[in-house]
């Protein structure tokens, strides 16, 4: 059995491929039951496991499954530890022979990038070139590279709730030739934004809909749990939205908060990503939409067997 580590998974995935990957996926019949979540009681503290696990249709002659295996420990901080670790187990689907473990942590911030530029890919309008970065953690530069390989970007502005933190990822990423600049006034950027994603653990809206111009794209990636809020109930009434699964109608902030609070109502919410792989919407230019994940195994999957394939071939 291999270990892929998160340098090798750089090495295998391109967004393009990814998100192609992705929405085969979506469009398939791959299985994905419902995620396991389980309680650790410890002495003065206590942890979280989540087990994710997917596995691909018969229709598929070289299927697989797997499962992501990730632990939450809040308190690890002390500790000089993540607070969230995980593993990516995949293995034969024709005999559950384990092929591969894989960096969970890397593996999940490639595919949750993938996704929400696979909704932008139906969502955006094809001429959008102004971006805004809301967040600048760990998934802040996948997706501003994965909404670059969608969408003719031709500026992006990166706005953190600590500014040096802001100005050193894009001091980074303009180092890297791709054009970003840390800004201060999230509002100026968001009126001037062709597409707002947001990664953020914020626990009150720091999006307001007001802001948005027409035509404009919200993606809606951070608030995972229901005391999280990225975007006002003004953002979501004024959008067509859409989300990843039908599980972010009661998992997560924004979405199923708005629904739980009666500022939306559930046919308000126009599809899944499924349902936007299948038959993709028409999209008016003034038309504004939004878009939420909280994740889903089957991107686990979709993206570990990419990696799998990618690596075989350069064996």
């Amino acid at each position: 059995m291999r270990v892929i580590t998160s340098a090798e998974i750089d090495r295998a995935l391109t967004f393009p491929v990814l998100i192609d990957a992705l929405a085969e996926a979506f469009r398939g019949s791959m299985v994905t039951p419902v995620r396991h979540h389980h309680e650790i009681e410890r002495p003065g503290a206590h942890g979280t496991l989540l087990l994710m696990p997917s596995w691909t249709g018969p229709a598929m002659q070289d299927g697989f499954l797997g499962v992501k295996v990730v632990t939450v420990f809040p308190e690890n901080g002390a500790r000089s530890l993540p607070s969230v670790m995980g593993s990516y187990l995949l293995m034969d689907g024709s005999t559950g022979e384990p092929v591969s473990v894989l960096d969970g942590a890397r593996l999940t911030v490639w595919r949750t990038a993938a996704a929400s530029a696979l909704a932008a890919r139906y969502l955006a309008r094809e001429d959008a070139s102004r971006m805004v970065m809301v967040g600048a953690g760990a998934l802040a530069p996948f997706l501003i590279r994965a909404h670059m390989s969608q969408r003719p970007i031709r500026e992006v502005a990166l706005w953190n709730h600590r500014p040096e933190k802001a100005e050193s990822l894009a001091d980074e990423l303009a180092r890297e030739g791709l054009p970003v600049t840390a800004v201060t006034d999230l509002e100026a950027a968001v009126r001037g934004a062709d597409l707002v994603s947001c990664a953020t653990l914020s626990t009150a809206p720091v999006v307001k809909g007001a802001w948005l111009k027409e035509g404009a794209h919200l993606d809606l990636v951070g608030a995972f749990n229901l005391k999280m809020r990225e975007a006002d109930d003004e953002a979501l009434r004024r959008a067509q939205v859409y989300v990843d699964t039908p599980a972010a109608k009661s998992e997560g902030g924004d979405v199923a908060l708005a629904l739980h609070r009666g500022a939306i109502t559930e046919d308000h919410i126009r599809g899944t990503l499924t349902d936007l792989c299948r038959s993709a919407p028409h999209r008016g230019p003034a038309v504004i939409t939004a878009f939420k994940s909280v994740g889903t195994a089957l991107e686990d999957l979709a993206a570990a067997m990419v990696v799998w394939r990618s690596l075989a071939k350069s064996v």
